[in-house]
């Protein structure tokens, strides 16, 4: 996995199906898998977004983080408007100017590329505005084909 390449790119806001959720940094990994197991059944279930769940292209994974805190959303990109319930709220990502990488092997190694945009931005005299997320490729049973674009907005 060589290093990442950043890019500086306009992103337009994109729909999300989501839990809000705030947590700390220790109980984040364990967090995240059961939220998208949380969602992905009300994904199932919901009249509005049925017809695009299981392997559908539109389906992907996202992870956004508000703050520091963290302060997250976990959750899958929507294709469509949808009726929220339970835990389960429409919210999307963020609009405007971000600093892009895109993130090739195992999830695990994630905080690699992070650090490479984080020193971009700062390298490069960018200010962040603070949200940042990860859009998860489809899965791959191989690590090495697994691709995450990782996203810092910018001001």
């Amino acid at each position: 996995m060589g290093s990442a390449r950043v890019i500086i790119e306009t992103v337009t806001p994109r729909l999300t199906a989501v839990i809000a959720q705030t947590t700390n940094w220790e109980e984040f990994p364990k967090l995240w898998s059961q939220l998208l197991d949380e969602v992905y059944t009300f994904v199932r279930a919901s009249s509005d977004l049925a017809a695009e769940a299981g392997s559908s292209p539109a389906w992907q994974n996202i992870m956004l983080y508000k703050d520091q805190k963290p302060n997250v959303e976990i959750g899958v990109l929507a294709p469509r408007p949808f009726k929220p319930g339970g835990r389960i709220i429409a919210s999307h990502l963020p609009g405007g100017n971000a600093a892009m990488a895109v993130h090739r092997g195992d999830y695990a190694q994630l905080s690699t590329t992070h650090d490479v945009v984080r020193r971009y931005v700062e390298a490069h005299g960018l200010q962040p505005a603070g949200p940042r997320w990860e859009i998860y490729g489809h899965w791959r049973e191989n690590p090495d084909e697994l691709e995450t674009e990782i996203y810092y907005l910018l001001r």
